[in-house]
């Protein structure tokens, strides 16, 4: 069985930790939503509390007391929309499960959702987020397979690198292929922008390729490598190369130090870095970021905390993956 190519492989990473992240985060807040709503269905018994304070948090919530029918005295706060009509001094009726020797309170009004809100709109972000990035890996293979099945050209391509910051991590550089004809092979007549491919680290210098795209140049490329190799564009074919400083120099042939060495036939090798684990880091970075977020944003709050965490690991994996990394 043929084993799947680089490009499959980061997607199919990609797209997998997109969707695992999405259904940890649904199990997450789904499950505290539905709890929420079963707490408020039960809350039965009712008491007139009193707003202390208002304009709480950049959400400006509200801090309650009030009293329930044993006599205890309970100072919550309140996620409300209608922050006008709950300022301090005024009343604000809250709703509790009159059988619990400790109730949680609720907003009476049915209007005043926020709490529940603020639990299932980060969950429909997140779904509309995952669907972009598979979304995003369709339309590349489309294009890809759609490009394949064009006549080729034969031209001329030469590998160059992306420039990047300096502060970037190394995965954030980009892979481009110079195409020009065979008449003129000293002059660029096209720029395509590919994802890595193991075949693109053997080639030193100009190599004769076939090229395969729409008539005119329109839409993007496919460009079969002399060993047959055909890695997946990104983008369109460019008549121009790109303004932002790509293109700075060309690539070269990645050295590596056992290459300078003979092994013995025993020794098992060098150990090889896995290709996933650029991934393995970019998670908990973006699970690091995200936890953060939860602080600044919304206070912290263990189901905050651990649904903006879950949110930063989809955001970070997908994107590493949609900018075509390098193992």
């Amino acid at each position: 069985m043929r084993r799947p190519g680089p490009a499959l492989r980061v997607a199919l990473l990609g797209v997998a930790c997109a969707v695992g992240g999405l259904a940890l985060l649904a199990a997450w807040l789904g499950g505290h939503a539905y709890a929420y709503d079963s707490a408020r269905a039960r809350a039965a018994a009712t008491a007139d509390g009193l707003v202390v304070a208002d304009g709480i948090g950049d959400t400006e919530d509200v801090l309650v007391r009030w009293t329930d029918r044993a006599g205890r005295e309970h100072v919550q706060r309140f996620g409300v929309y209608a922050t006008d009509r709950y300022a301090e001094g005024r009343r604000f009726p809250v709703a509790y499960d009159p059988d619990r020797a400790y109730p949680q309170g609720f907003p009476a009004d049915p209007e005043e959702t926020a709490a529940e809100d603020d639990l299932l709109v980060p969950l429909g972000l997140m779904a509309a987020v995952t669907t972009a990035f598979c979304g995003a890996w369709a339309r590349r293979g489309l294009r890809f397979l759609r490009a394949a099945r064009r006549p080729g050209r034969p031209m001329t391509a030469e590998v160059l690198c992306g420039g990047r910051p300096r502060t970037a991590p190394r995965s954030a550089g980009s892979t481009w292929l110079a195409l020009s004809g065979t008449d003129l092979p000293d002059r660029p007549v096209r720029w395509q922008r590919v994802m890595w491919h193991p075949a693109l680290d053997r080639l030193s210098g100009p190599a004769e390729v076939v090229v395969r795209c729409a008539p005119g140049g329109r839409g993007a490329a496919v460009v079969e490598l002399p060993d047959g190799a055909r890695p997946v564009p990104v983008g369109r074919l460019r008549r121009r190369p790109p303004g932002t400083g790509l293109l700075g120099e060309r690539r070269a042939v990645r050295a590596r130090l056992q290459d300078s060495f003979v092994l013995p036939p025993d020794s098992g090798g060098w150990p090889v870095r896995p290709w996933w684990r650029p991934a393995a880091g970019a998670a908990p970075r973006g699970a690091a970021a995200g936890a953060a977020g939860a602080f600044v944003l919304v206070g912290g709050g263990a189901v905050a905390v651990v649904g903006f965490a879950l949110s930063g690991v989809i955001v970070a994996t997908g994107f590493w993956a949609l900018s075509s990394p390098e193992p």
